[in-house]
């Protein structure tokens, strides 16, 4: 007897008593669809009928065995913020009617450790919302915009909102994400709410979740073999590159550049969907950026003959006056070389003689790469570099294919960054040049040769050729100004891969872009 008493106690626990038609929380409540499933928490995600009040409800009902003390507890917990929950109000989060527990409207015999009843949220289930195709990148951030406003603001009062999860958020008629089925992990933090919206942003962008506890239905995000989440635009080159570091930057833990915060991530995303849709007016409009960030616009000249015939006319015009110009010109300069007999006597330019050498200096020479300011160490000559790849922790990289032209020996060959609408940190953390030598080298400087003006840049060891940021350390710190720049360091330091970083990039009319066009890396004596 005890024997099959368990086994009703499993089946029930598992939600497996739980179907169309069956009725919880003393008869009230009549269950229609199923939508979802929580694993973490027990959660079983539902549409019922209210009886009395006549009206569709959400319930999210927290099943369990009430002999199990730990998933009573947590069921405790996850109903105690609930009920905190019922207090605020937000059109980006459904809101809680009711909270029913052991004792107070769920009996032990149904299988059940609480509800959580909200109003029921008219619209389209997340999954099958990207079931087909991911959500267009300007859409996407506005969708989760009016999400990150209202975690902002439940933050603000304290409470915890519990989306991590795909299942519990549907797509209002109005085109914007509610959290319909309410009811945080008993664990959950604040951080997770925020590394949630990351999470929901990565999804309508690529189709994937990457947190952990995801349905099924939905394929896992993809990490790279260094463990770090694979970017959105790898996955699907259209998403803009700002959005992709956003959403890699706030699912992540750790790193100078992660957003933490939801007023953080609220002021990104507004930041990224303004950029994307001046991109889209650009684009309607007809024109387009060259690759070095000019507009040039795409319509065809239109072939007028008369119009034609008046340009031919003026640029005769032009050349004629160019040459009358240059023919002057020439007079005077033969004029002037000419000798004058009224100009006055030659005058003598005395020569030296052959024995006598010219006065000692009683100067310094300037500072050169083989003789440095007093207080530094001397350097020898060049060493040449074995490899040069673009770092990139945030994406896949700006330009890849040109970071060799970094090493050629040619400061006419650059690389350069890719353009950007913001400044750095706001979309990623930077991007740099790691380089690597055959063995370790004692650098004592670094040259740079046609950087950017005002880009600046960070000099820092690195102990392989795919480092974790955190683990470079900073050597030295420039900003780059005229044809040559130098980093030259307090203390030679040994080592065989060197990170060029780029911390901020140079800014010509709102457009962020920077290139360099040799690294020249000298080693101490």
């Amino acid at each position: 007897m005890n024997e099959k008493r368990s086994e009703q106690v499993g089946v029930r626990a598992r939600g497996g008593s739980l179907a169309p038609g069956s009725v919880v929380g003393d008869g009230r409540y009549r269950l229609l669809a199923q939508f979802g499933i929580d694993e973490r928490a027990g959660a079983h995600l539902w549409r019922a009928r209210d009886g009395q009040l006549r009206r569709d409800v959400a319930l999210t009902l927290l099943v369990g065995d009430p002999a199990d003390a730990e998933s009573a507890r947590a069921a405790r917990r996850t109903l105690e913020r609930a009920a905190h929950a019922a207090k605020f109000n937000h059109e980006g989060v459904a809101r809680v009617l009711d909270v029913l527990s052991l004792g107070s409207g769920i009996t032990s015999g149904e299988g059940l450790l609480g509800v959580v009843v909200t109003e029921w949220t008219k619209g389209t289930d997340l999954i099958d919302l990207v079931a087909e195709r991911p959500v267009v990148p300007l859409t996407a951030a506005r969708m989760v915009q009016k999400l990150a406003e209202a975690v902002e603001r439940a933050h603000h009062s304290g409470l915890v909102l519990g989306l991590d999860h795909p299942q519990r958020l549907r797509l209002t008629a109005d085109g914007t994400l509610r959290l319909a089925f309410p009811g945080p992990l008993p664990d959950a933090t604040l951080r997770d709410d925020v590394k949630a919206i990351g999470a929901v942003l990565y999804l309508l962008l690529t189709g994937r979740w990457a947190l952990p506890g995801g349905p099924a239905a939905i394929p896992a995000a993809p990490h790279a073999p260094n463990g770090r989440l694979v970017p959105p635009r790898s996955l699907v080159p259209a998403v803009p590159a700002e959005l992709s570091s956003l959403a890699v930057r706030t699912i992540e833990d750790g790193g100078h550049g992660g957003i933490r915060t939801s007023a953080a991530i609220l002021r990104a995303l507004e930041l990224a969907a303004e950029a994307e849709e001046r991109t889209q007016l650009i684009n309607a409009a007809g024109v387009k950026p060259d690759s070095d960030g000019t507009i040039w616009t795409t319509k065809k000249p239109v072939k007028d003959k008369a119009r034609r015939r008046k340009l031919a006319l003026g640029v005769t015009v032009l050349v004629v006056a160019a040459v009358g110009i240059l023919a002057w010109l020439g007079m005077l300069a033969i004029s002037f070389f000419q000798d004058n007999p009224n100009s006055g006597p030659a005058i003598n330019v005395a020569q030296p003689t052959p024995t006598a050498g010219p006065p000692p200096s009683t100067e310094a020479p300037p500072p050169s790469p083989t003789n440095p300011p007093p207080g530094q160490a001397q350097v020898g000559a060049a060493v040449e570099p074995s490899s040069a790849a673009v770092f990139n922790p945030d994406g896949d990289g700006d330009n890849t294919s040109r970071a060799k032209n970094l090493i050629d020996g040619d400061p006419g060959t650059t690389w350069r960054t890719d353009q950007y609408r913001q400044q750095f940190p706001t979309v990623k953390r930077g991007v740099g040049i790691i380089v690597g030598f055959d063995n370790p080298i004692n650098l004592a400087k670094l040259n740079i040769q046609g950087g950017s003006p005002n880009t600046v840049v960070e000099l820092r060891s690195a102990d392989s050729k795919n480092p974790d940021l955190e683990s470079t350390r900073v050597l030295g710190k420039a900003t780059l100004n005229g044809p040559s720049t130098d980093i030259t360091l307090p203390q030679p330091q040994q080592g065989q891969y060197f990170l060029v970083w780029i911390t901020q990039l140079t800014n010509s009319s709102g457009k962020y872009q920077s290139q360099m066009g040799e690294l020249t890396f000298l080693p101490a004596q």
